[in-house]
């Protein structure tokens, strides 16, 4: 494998059984955890998931890992499904591919990302998203 970030996300993915918008509410319905990555700025410019924790890329191994002091309450072990999502889902596969070094095993992401969901059709939320610090 050559060296570079198409390499690193090609890495990430082969480890992920990653889901489309469709499998995704399928997901959630189920008990999966899905987890918001954009930014303000563009959660503002596309839209909120319904159901979606948002937590900022920069702590979300903090966030989501049982055993840390400064986990969410909703990180209730190792084995919880966990469905990372960002706007295109490229930094979503990455990030779901550190959760699963970190333990969560059962750690993905969303094909598409965002963009993806609102190409499928799946509504958006009506509420404020529920971010978390």
């Amino acid at each position: 494998m050559s060296p570079g970030v198409e390499a690193l996300l090609e890495q990430a993915r082969s480890g992920l059984q990653r889901l489309t918008p469709h499998e995704t509410v399928a997901a959630v319905r189920g008990g999966a955890l899905l987890i918001d990555t954009r930014t303000e700025r563009h959660r503002r410019e596309q839209g909120d998931l319904p159901g979606a924790i948002v937590i900022d890329r920069t702590v979300l191994e903090w966030r989501l890992d049982p055993a840390s002091p400064w986990r969410i309450p909703e990180a209730t072990g190792y084995d919880r499904e966990v469905v990372v999502v960002c706007r295109h889902g490229y930094s979503s596969s990455l990030a779901a591919a550190s959760l699963q070094t970190l333990g969560l095993r059962r750690a993905t992401d969303m094909i598409g990302g965002v963009q993806g969901w609102i190409s499928a059709g799946l509504p958006l939320s009506e509420h404020p998203a529920d971010v978390r610090p």
